[in-house]
């Protein structure tokens, strides 16, 4: 139930911030391409990042940390070329994106998860 709550909760963010931006940030062409592309980030997020994460590591260290949020974008740019209905729009609209999904996700699913 929790996973299903907030894969719900992501594909609303990610649908949102898609609508939000009229399409600078993310282009998704509807809710249930964003419900497929939460789906696909979750997978993504547990399988890819974390290869990437521990190869790029001392990239990171170097850069304090700001290589994350290239992985970031990475992710949402892996996630436009598997996802139909999804594309990115450039390289920094998407490290935008990156992190309004990841924080506005993260808020929402604690906030729901406290009750």
């Amino acid at each position: 139930m929790n996973f299903v709550v907030r894969l719900l909760v992501t594909a609303a963010v990610i649908f949102g911030i898609a609508f939000l931006s009229a399409g600078w940030l993310l282009e998704v062409e509807d809710f249930a391409s964003a419900v497929l592309a939460a789906a696909v980030l979750a997978v993504l997020n547990a399988f890819v990042r974390p290869v990437l994460g521990l190869i790029s590591l001392p990239i990171t260290i170097l850069s304090l940390g700001l290589f994350a949020l290239v992985l970031n974008a990475l992710m949402i740019y892996l996630l436009a070329w598997i996802v139909p209905g999804v594309e990115t729009t450039g390289f920094i609209p998407t490290i935008l994106a990156a992190i309004l999904i990841s924080a506005v996700s993260s808020f929402f699913a604690d906030a729901f998860e406290k009750d």
